[in-house]
């Protein structure tokens, strides 16, 4: 995507051939910082810290720290501690294990003289995978704002999201901003209600960052807007993206999903959500009971970090010094709440039986 008029990915090979540059998306939108990655531990630690968020970009940013280890040692041993330091980086995004389980399996039955060079070979083929997946993404959910479109002809269609499901979330395109985007291309008139999306303001943060410096029309919401919209009439359908979708159609994302799901029910929206197929597990048979819910420092609910009148970035506390907090990153969107899930092979029905038509070849990869 672009940054006024320059096209840009979220994660690269830089032009020495081994490190890895990443947009640090700790520093937006206040500042456009581009950070070196020389190390597995420097990829575990942007996944952790959350430099770099969002479930396919940390499954590819997992994929570059394998092949950043592999240059460092790539004997059975460095294999395994590399994989090891990877997986608990970030527990709910499934993408961050099934990269690595893909760079494991093809890493480990080669000469380890040849797991260097054959794990950027893998790492750059999963950020392509990702891109022509996010762009099939944006295929198929721009026949559902075309839809729209042509039932309101000259109007305006309105689009709410949650969080960042933008193309900062992913390597190029986004996931539920990617059909935005490609009708924003194709002349179609959209505009994006778009959530903050505390505590950490993904929404307020990035996703307006990305779609204005790309041109589409947005407007930022408090969190709790949505359903006064939607009462109104002002949304014409809610996509927000997901960092892990169960083999029954729930729906982990980002906290505060699931009531805008609730809302988008009651007043008739419908709610599709965006997701690339390594963002299934077929493993997980019931969202609501099974997929961990990560739970991050309370500071990110007791501070905020912005810019001040002179310039200056200041962090400060908001809750009293004495009041406990919880921060719960993710919640669980029943499969009943969604009205389709968006993939790169169609719009599907949220359950079990549309998921393994789609992706049979996920089924077999759950089970080894």
């Amino acid at each position: 995507m672009k940054v006024d008029g320059k096209h840009f990915r979220s994660i690269w090979r830089e032009r020495d051939g081994w490190s890895v540059g990443a947009i640090d998306q700790r520093r937006l939108p206040h500042e456009f910082v581009v950070a070196k990655l020389t190390s597995c531990e420097d990829a575990a630690v942007a996944i952790r810290d959350m430099l770099v968020r969002g479930a396919p970009l940390i499954g590819a940013t997992a994929a570059y720290g394998m092949a950043l280890a592999m240059r460092e040692d790539a004997s059975d041993a460095g294999l395994k501690r590399a994989y090891e330091t990877l997986v608990v980086a970030r527990p709910t995004a499934i993408n961050l294990k099934w990269a690595l389980d893909e760079m494991r399996a093809t890493l480990a039955p080669i000469d380890p003289a040849e797991r260097a060079e054959a794990a950027y070979a893998r790492a750059d083929e999963i950020a392509e995978q990702d891109v022509e997946i996010n762009r099939g993404i944006a295929d198929n959910g721009l026949k559902l704002i075309e839809a729209v479109a042509a039932k309101k002809p000259g109007e305006t269609v309105n689009v709410l999201t949650h969080c960042n499901a933008g193309w900062l979330a992913t390597v190029d395109w986004g996931t539920a901003t990617a059909p935005i985007y490609l009708a924003h291309e194709r002349g179609i008139k959209i505009h994006v209600w778009v959530d903050e999306t505390r505590p950490r303001n993904q929404g307020a943060s990035l996703t307006a960052w990305e779609l204005g410096h790309h041109g589409v029309p947005h407007t930022v919401i408090p969190d709790n807007t949505g359903g006064h919209l939607m009462q109104h009439g002002m949304v014409d359908l809610a996509i927000v993206g997901t960092d892990r979708v169960a083999a029954n159609g729930d729906v982990c994302n980002k906290i505060g999903t699931y009531l805008k799901a609730l809302a988008a029910h009651d007043n008739g929206v419908p709610f599709y959500v965006a997701l690339p197929s390594p963002t299934i597990d077929f493993a997980v048979h019931d969202g609501i009971r099974d997929i961990p819910i990560e739970q991050r420092s309370g500071t990110e609910v007791t501070d905020m970090t912005g810019r001040t009148a002179d310039g200056r970035l200041e962090t400060v506390r908001i809750v009293p010094e004495n009041s406990p907090v919880a921060n719960y990153a993710f919640d669980v969107t029943p499969a009943r709440l969604v009205t389709g899930l968006i993939t790169e092979r169609g719009v599907l029905k949220p359950d079990r039986a549309a998921l393994v038509a789609a992706f049979p070849e996920r089924i077999a990869t759950a089970a080894e």
